[in-house]
């Protein structure tokens, strides 16, 4: 028996389409610094706090130190769209169309980067080698999956060095 506070979607909505939203494309997908960052805020609070607790007149710019940090965290971040990528920083904002962008790079600090068709290159906000799954995910295709590049590869070389130890073999075989 179903409790009488359960509710089931209906099998089809007469709301939507087939093809996804009402305005014909996907949802755009917005990447953010991950929010366990809160943590490091809060820790940081702790320690400005107890200089501001000992001389609170001289030191009450302390507080916001933390606060420019959460303010940080919400503003940063890379939106993908069906009409490309919006970057969005604390003191700035800009659009990547998809016919702009030639592709990506993994520094080995900092956020992946977007080479543009002008030879420039853009960071992608909150877009670390950690968020680079959901980027291409993301994408719908457009950004080529580096992951899959890579595994193809493995799997080609692996079976290039059997057909070479095969090789090897019947040629020892041979002799």
């Amino acid at each position: 028996m179903s409790s009488p506070h359960q509710s089931v979607p209906p099998a089809k909505s007469s709301h939507t389409s087939d093809e996804g939203s009402a305005t014909g494309g996907s949802e755009a997908k917005v990447i953010r610094i991950p929010q366990t960052t809160y943590i490091g805020v809060v820790v940081l609070f702790f320690c400005v706090f107890f200089f501001f607790a000992g001389w609170p007149i001289g030191l009450w710019w302390l507080l916001l130190i933390p606060l420019a940090a959460v303010f940080w965290i919400e503003r940063t971040h890379t939106k993908v769209s069906d009409a490309g990528l919006d970057l969005r920083t604390v003191f700035g904002k800009r659009h990547i169309d998809w016919d702009e962008l030639k592709g990506v790079s993994i520094p080995k600090r900092g956020y992946v980067r977007a080479h543009l068709t002008d030879d420039s290159e853009v960071k992608l906000p909150a877009v670390g080698y950690d968020r680079l799954r959901a980027l291409i995910d993301a994408s719908e295709g457009r950004i080529p999956d580096l992951f899959a590049a890579a595994e193809e590869a493995e799997q080609q070389a692996y079976e290039e060095r059997k057909a070479a130890e095969k090789a090897e073999q019947t040629d020892d075989t041979a002799d």
